[in-house]
C-alpha cells in the first residue's frame, strides 16, 4: 500500500533488465506493514486518512497525491487514489508468503499492487484475494488455506521482526547479498550500481580457487599421475 513500493519496484526491474548478470539474480519479497492498526471498514478516503496521520491539511493530502501519481506516471504506472480502499494489509501479506511457496512471489506483488493503486480493489476482502490468488495461478482453497492458517500469519510476523532486528523503519527497502541496502524509490542507476557491487563481491566469496596444484591425480580418461 506504499505508492513508492510499486514505483521503487518498476526502477529495479529496469535496473535488473540491463544489468548483465541478472540470470543469477534471485528476488525474494518480504512482508512489511506501515500502519498495522487499520481497521477493515472504516470507510475513511486515503486522502482523509492520510490527512489525519500526518496531521495536514485534506488540500495538502490531495495535493501529496497528485505529486505521487505524476512519479507513477513517469515509472510507467497509473495511479487511482481517489478510488484507493484504506485497509489492513495482513491478509494480503498473508497471500504474498503463500504465493512464495510456489514460486510466485513476485507475481503476487505486481498483482496486488495493480488491484490497489489502479483498480481500487479492497486487499483485506477474502473474496478479493481470492480472485488475485487464482488469477496469478493458486487454487481457492490455497488462498483460503494462507488466509486461515497461523503459518502464514507467522511468515508475515516473522519478515516484520526481522526487519525490525535490521533497523529497517520505512519502505521500500532493498537489500543485496545481505551486505548492502538501497532505501526508497531510489533512480534505476542506484540499483544498477547496487547490483553490480553486491554481484562482484558475492562472485569474489564464491569463486572457486585452486590453493595447491601437482599433486598425484586421476582423469575421466583414465590417466594417473
Amino acid at each position: 500500500m506504499c505508492p513508492f513500493c510499486y514505483i521503487g519496484k518498476r526502477r529495479f526491474e529496469a535496473a535488473l533488465s540491463a544489468f548483465e548478470f541478472s540470470d543469477k539474480v534471485s528476488v525474494e519479497w518480504h512482508s512489511f506493514q506501515l500502519d498495522p492498526d487499520i481497521q477493515h471498514g472504516h470507510g475513511k478516503s486515503l486522502y482523509a486518512y492520510l490527512s489525519e496521520r500526518k496531521g495536514i491539511s485534506l488540500e495538502q493530502s490531495v495535493d501529496m497525491h497528485r505529486h505521487v501519481t505524476e512519479m507513477a506516471k513517469e515509472a510507467g504506472l497509473d495511479y487511482h487514489f481517489d478510488k484507493a480502499v484504506v485497509a489492513n494489509s495482513f491478509d494480503a501479506h498473508r497471500l504474498i508468503q503463500l504465493a512464495k511457496t510456489a514460486g510466485k512471489g513476485d507475481e503476487a506483488e505486481e498483482r496486488l499492487f495493480h488491484a490497489y493503486f489502479t483498480e481500487g480493489k479492497d486487499v483485506s476482502d477474502h473474496k478479493v484475494l481470492a480472485e488475485l490468488g487464482k488469477g496469478i495461478g493458486l487454487t481457492g482453497e490455497q488462498v483460503n488455506v494462507a488466509l486461515n492458517d497461523d503459518e502464514y500469519a507467522y511468515k508475515v510476523r516473522q519478515d516484520i521482526d526481522e526487519a525490525a532486528q535490521l533497523g529497517i523503519r520505512g519502505v521500500p527497502f532493498f537489500i543485496f547479498n545481505r551486505k548492502y541496502a538501497v532505501s526508497g524509490a531510489q533512480p534505476e542507476e542506484t540499483f544498477l550500481q547496487a547490483l553490480r557491487q553486491s554481484f562482484a563481491d558475492w562472485e569474489k566469496d564464491n569463486r572457486f580457487q585452486i590453493v595447491s596444484a601437482g599433486g598425484a591425480a586421476c582423469t575421466p580418461d583414465g590417466k594417473c599421475d
